[in-house]
């Protein structure tokens, strides 16, 4: 069970490590707001759809999870889609491309800037890389960590682990952009994504080799 804990953890970090509709929302709300923790109620909103997400995907598929066709082409699909983000991740980094500078102005913000917790529903629907990755990637992971309905343990540590990964990224940015931080280490948070682009590429290979070499059971 510790092993789905940390696994859901280290992939949602990896995630929310990398800048996104989320990221903006929180830093732009954290200049604006005069509450603190903007940051905590943007994840209650996102950990609220993803729960929700969570729970559609297993009813939705839990007829095809007794395909066993459709379990390894998933894994594999999965798999490969992780690995591309891994090397996206990466080629960005050495594109210098990501760096986080918080300076948001009204004109860049477009979309909802209204409620803490109803904009981190909002962003995530609108980031289109974020139902894909369930769909895809998501749905894969929980494949191969045996997360079902019959697994209620095992289902409530994925979603633990998955929204702490969230948590411990976005609450302390918005704490340090409230209390008047500027930017990150450029250079720390660059070695910070190339370590997490390249997890993506093993735990990737390691997916599609798991769902391969050792079929899941139907």
């Amino acid at each position: 069970m510790i092993e789905i804990f940390t696994i859901s953890f280290i992939v949602a970090l990896t995630g929310a490590l990398s800048p996104g509709p989320v990221l903006t929302f929180t830093i732009y709300k954290s200049l604006k707001s005069k509450n603190p923790f903007a940051g905590f109620f943007i994840v209650l909103g996102h950990a609220l759809l993803e729960f929700s997400l969570i729970i559609l995907l297993l009813l939705g598929a839990s007829f095809l999870f007794q395909n066993l066709l459709f379990l390894i082409m998933i894994g594999i699909i999965g798999g490969i889609c992780l690995m591309i983000f891994g090397f996206l991740t990466i080629r960005e980094v050495y594109k210098k491309q990501y760096e986080i500078k918080f300076n948001l102005k009204e004109e860049n913000m477009s979309g909802f800037k209204g409620n803490s917790f109803l904009g981190g529903i909002f962003y995530s629907i609108s980031n289109p890389y974020w139902a894909f990755w369930w769909a895809v990637t998501g749905l894969t992971i929980m494949i191969n960590l045996n997360i079902s309905f019959q697994n209620p343990l095992g289902l409530l540590l994925f979603f633990l682990g998955h929204e702490l990964g969230d948590f411990i990224w976005y609450v302390p940015i918005s704490l340090f952009v409230y209390f008047g931080g500027k930017s990150l280490n450029s250079k720390v948070y660059k070695y910070v994504l190339i370590v997490c682009g390249g997890f993506m590429i093993a735990f990737g290979i390691y997916l599609i080799l798991n769902v391969t070499i050792f079929p899941p059971s139907v």
